[in-house]
C-alpha cells in the first residue's frame, strides 16, 4: 500500500468517528433534563413566549428532524444560537479558540520537551535516585486534579512570592497585539512588541504548567521505560563497545527508536488537553473555548455544549489522524500491515 493510499484511508475511516460523534452528542443534549427556553426567557415568561421561542429555534420538532436541520446548518456554517450570548455559536467558539489552542500548544511544548531529558536520565539510570524522582514527579502528576494544582501554584507564585500574573491573557492596561494569526505570542512577535510577548508569556506559565503536569509525567515515565528496553539490545552494546561517547548513543540512537511509541501519547495528548483546559480556564480566567464551554453547561445553553464538544471531537480526531501519518511515514511496517 502506497502511503497516499494509507492517508486517504486514515481519512475516509476518521468521518464516520465524528459524524457518530455529532449524533450522540445531539441526542444526549435533547433527551437530558431542563428546559433551556424557560432558563432563557426567565420565570416569569408566559407559556405563548415558551413556545414561540421553541417554535423559532426548532425544538418543538422530531429529534430526527432537528438534527438533520442542525447537521444542514453546521455544513452552511449556522451552528445555532447561543441561547446567553446571543450569537452564532461558530462565532463565539472562532472567537475564543485561539486561546485555547496557545495554551494547549504551548503546554504540549513545555511537557513534551521536559520530559524528554527526564525520561532518558531517568531510564539510562534504573533504580538511582534520579529514576525514584521521577517516580515521585509522575506519581504526583497523574494523581493531582488539575484544578488543585492550579490553585496551588495561585498562592505559591502569586500570592505569597509574587512572581506572575493572577488570571487572564494580559495584565491591565497592555493593549493586545494586532489580530493576525490571534495568539498572542505570535502577533506581538510580528508586531515588535516584546513587552507584550513578555506578559501573555508570563500569563501562560501558570496555566500551561498546571495543565501539562499530567502530560509530563505520562511521557516521562513512557519514554524512562523503552529506554531501559533498548539499552538491552545489541546495536546499543555495540555502540558502547566501539567507544561512542554515552550522550551520543543515548540521545541519537536510543531515543530515536525508544520515541516511537511515545508519538501516540504525545498526539492524543493533544486532545486529551484540549477536553481537560475547562477547569484550568476557569481558575485561571483565561478567555477560551474551554471556559465558553463550562458557562454554556452551567446556563444549559445546548447549541453552545454541542459546538465545544463538536469542536474537542475533532480535536482528538485530528490528532489521532496525525499520529497515524506519522506512524505510517516512520515505520512502513504500518501501512503494510493493513494490506
Amino acid at each position: 500500500m502506497s502511503y497516499i493510499n494509507y492517508v486517504l484511508r486514515r481519512a475516509l475511516q476518521s468521518i464516520p468517528v465524528v459524524f457518530g460523534l455529532s449524533m450522540l452528542i445531539f441526542v444526549i443534549s435533547r433527551v437530558i433534563p431542563g428546559d433551556p427556553v424557560r432558563l432563557a426567557l426567565g420565570p416569569e415568561a408566559s407559556k405563548q413566549q415558551v413556545q414561540a421561542l421553541k417554535a423559532e429555534m426548532g425544538l418543538d420538532q422530531p429529534i430526527p428532524v432537528q438534527y438533520m436541520d442542525w447537521l444542514i446548518g453546521v455544513v452552511q456554517g449556522d451552528w445555532g444560537m447561543s441561547l446567553r450570548t446571543n450569537n452564532n455559536v461558530l462565532s463565539d467558539i472562532v472567537a475564543r479558540l485561539p486561546a485555547t489552542i496557545e495554551l494547549v500548544v504551548l503546554t504540549l511544548v513545555f511537557a513534551v520537551l521536559l520530559a524528554i531529558p527526564f525520561g532518558v536520565i531517568a531510564g539510562t539510570n534504573k533504580d538511582g535516585w534520579q529514576d525514584h524522582v521521577s517516580r515521585i514527579t509522575a506519581l504526583f502528576g497523574v494523581s493531582m486534579p488539575r484544578f488543585w494544582v492550579a490553585i496551588v501554584l495561585q498562592i505559591i507564585f502569586v500570592v505569597t512570592l509574587g512572581l506572575l500574573p493572577l488570571s487572564g491573557r494580559l495584565s491591565d492596561g497592555v493593549e493586545p497585539p494586532p489580530d493576525v494569526t490571534h495568539f498572542y505570542l505570535v502577533d506581538s512577535l510580528l508586531a515588535g512588541q516584546f513587552g507584550t510577548f513578555v506578559d501573555a508569556a508570563t500569563h501562560l506559565v501558570l496555566p500551561a504548567f498546571a495543565l501539562g503536569l499530567a502530560t509530563l509525567a505520562q511521557v516521562m515515565r513512557l519514554i524512562r521505560s523503552d529506554m531501559i528496553d533498548e539499552q538491552r539490545k545489541d546495536y546499543v552494546l555495540a555502540a558502547q563497545a566501539y567507544g561512542l561517547p554515552n550522550n551520543l548513543v543515548e540521545y541519537k540512537y536510543m531515543l530515536r527508536n525508544a520515541f516511537t511509541s511515545s508519538l501516540t501519547v504525545i498526539g492524543l495528548s493533544f486532545g486529551f488537553l484540549l477536553g481537560n483546559a475547562f477547569l484550568v480556564e476557569i481558575v485561571f480566567a483565561w478567555p477560551g473555548m474551554a471556559r465558553y464551554g463550562v458557562e454554556a453547561i452551567l446556563y444549559q445553553d445546548f447549541n453552545a455544549i454541542i459546538g465545544v464538544v463538536i469542536v474537542v471531537g475533532v480535536g482528538f480526531v485530528s490528532a489521532n489522524f496525525i499520529v497515524d501519518l506519522l506512524y505510517g511515514y516512520l515505520d512502513p511496517r504500518v501501512r503494510l500491515g493493513d494490506q
